[in-house]
């Protein structure tokens, strides 16, 4: 069988671009799924960290003798909270592989390898893929101060990462296979445009051979097969065999695959403020406590009623709801001096970051409440004015009286917060600054002032203009 010189080029195309083609999926589709797994791990390894973390916080103040124990009783709570912050189905499983507790029943399967591994000791994950859906079971053992206490299993749903990949396999695929078609029928038309020239060389070079000098060449082509037939017209007595040499083109496509991290915050916003007051007191009692009694004794007191207060927080953040309980509000509480108070005990932090605390707080400014959900609510204040201030500024806190009711106010010079900020920052988990900075808040504090000052029956409003943020407090006075 004879072939031509356009079949043969058809054919060899054909097979260099199937090879190339079959390379170029092998080669994406091992990537794309080494990516895919690569964002798994690295979104679970995440999840990992903030719950881990998210736990270790819970177990920082109890005095329970079996972690274990405590585990189980709070499992419920916890499994809660972590799929609220985590946006992931969790259940809580004892060293035992028993059930505590699962936010959706269906979901985790009563046995799977990952929590077999998880309860030998190891940290390992299950991918399914079934239908177009990808999920992901996640189990990993809990310890706390280098004790295993139970085991933590998330769900978390993958499909749309892996529909985002096959989405972008089939396109480029669809733009190789379109390459390839523009490819071949340039080279088919190329191929054409030089063999038919070529053909008549053939036919005119068969005829010198037969003896006919007087053959020529009609091609209207200035190239190289144009020179060739201009040549052969002249030189009638020599035979030159030439070809044209084709030319392939070969494209090849990279893929891109766009890794996006969620980064889920840990729960740290309200245990810094109290830790810095106690270890700063610890220090300086260290240092000249011993020497200094008024010192000591104030030093005492601060870390007494700071370590109290630390205690009642993390109950407070493991409260899911974020609704306020109705409270008793059965001690009236001189609000002017309790801010005093608050704003010594913070003049320490503020002088770390070079700032400075005034108060100006009229006398006698009773209201009926609590005396430690107060003292909370200054300090979530003043930490957040500490923190978002300009460094070498003052903070102002006062209080005084206005129609017949005690008005709080807090204000720091820092940077303006927007109008779509202001109507939001009261929200839970709501954060007005950019990302970067105090990455480990997950805007908690406002929100828990907003529930503290409605559980004593007061208002809260903010206000920001000309780099100057006001907080603003008014609670009705009590009755002597």
């Amino acid at each position: 069988m004879r072939w031509t010189i356009q079949t043969k080029f058809a054919i060899g195309f054909l097979i260099i671009f199937g090879v190339f083609f079959l390379i170029l999926y092998l080669w994406m589709t091992a990537n794309i799924e080494s990516g895919n797994r690569s964002t798994v791990k690295n979104q679970l390894q995440d999840l990992k960290n903030n719950s881990n973390s998210y736990i270790q916080q819970s177990f920082l103040t109890h005095h329970f003798t079996s972690d274990e124990i405590y585990f189980e009783q709070i499992a419920e709570e916890l499994g809660t909270e972590l799929s609220f912050a985590a946006s992931s189905e969790v259940a809580m499983y004892s060293l035992t592989g028993e059930l505590l507790y699962a936010s959706v029943q269906d979901v985790f399967m009563p046995d799977g390898e990952d929590i077999k591994l998880a309860q030998q000791g190891s940290t390992a994950y299950t991918l399914t893929r079934d239908n177009g859906e990808a999920s992901v079971l996640f189990a990993y053992p809990v310890t706390v101060r280098g004790n295993k206490v139970g085991i933590l299993r998330f769900a978390k749903d993958f499909t749309a990462l892996y529909s985002q990949s096959a989405e972008m396999q089939r396109a480029i695929v669809s733009i190789a296979l379109a390459v390839f078609a523009a490819a071949f029928l340039f080279a088919y038309l190329l191929s054409r445009h030089i063999t038919v020239a070529v053909g008549k060389l053939t036919r005119a070079s068969t005829e010198v051979t037969n003896g006919n000098l007087h053959v020529r060449i009609s091609v209207n082509q200035k190239d190289e097969v144009g020179q060739l037939a201009a040549n052969f017209n002249i030189m009638i007595g020599k035979l030159q065999e030439q070809f044209a040499i084709i030319e392939q083109d070969r494209d090849r496509l990279e893929a891109l695959n766009d890794h996006r991290k969620r980064f889920f915050d840990q729960v740290t916003h309200e245990l810094k403020t109290p830790l810095t007051t106690i270890m700063g007191y610890a220090d300086i009692i260290r240092k000249n406590g011993s020497r200094d009694p008024e010192i000591f004794q104030k030093g005492i007191t601060h870390i007494s009623n700071e370590s109290r207060r630390l205690h009642a927080m993390v109950t407070e953040l493991l409260d899911k709801s974020g609704i306020a309980e109705d409270y008793q509000l059965d001690a009236r509480v001189d609000v002017s001096r309790l801010l005093s108070d608050v704003c010594d005990a913070m003049t320490m932090k503020a002088q770390r970051y070079n700032k400075s605390i005034h108060v100006e707080a009229q006398e006698g400014l009773f209201v009926l409440g609590k005396p430690d959900r107060l003292r909370q609510l200054f300090i979530n204040l003043l930490d957040n004015a500490i923190k978002y201030s300009y460094a070498h500024t003052d903070i102002i806190a006062s209080a005084h009286l206005e129609d017949n009711q005690a008005l709080l106010a807090i204000t720091n010079q820092g940077e303006t917060i927007g109008e779509e900020h202001l109507e939001n920052v009261f929200e839970p988990y709501y954060r007005a600054e950019p990302s970067s900075m105090e990455s480990a808040s997950i805007g908690l504090g406002l929100g828990i002032c907003k529930t503290i000052v409605d559980e004593h029956q007061g208002s809260i409003r903010i206000s920001s203009e000309d780099g100057k943020t006001t907080v603003e407090i008014t609670f009705s006075l009590a009755e002597a």
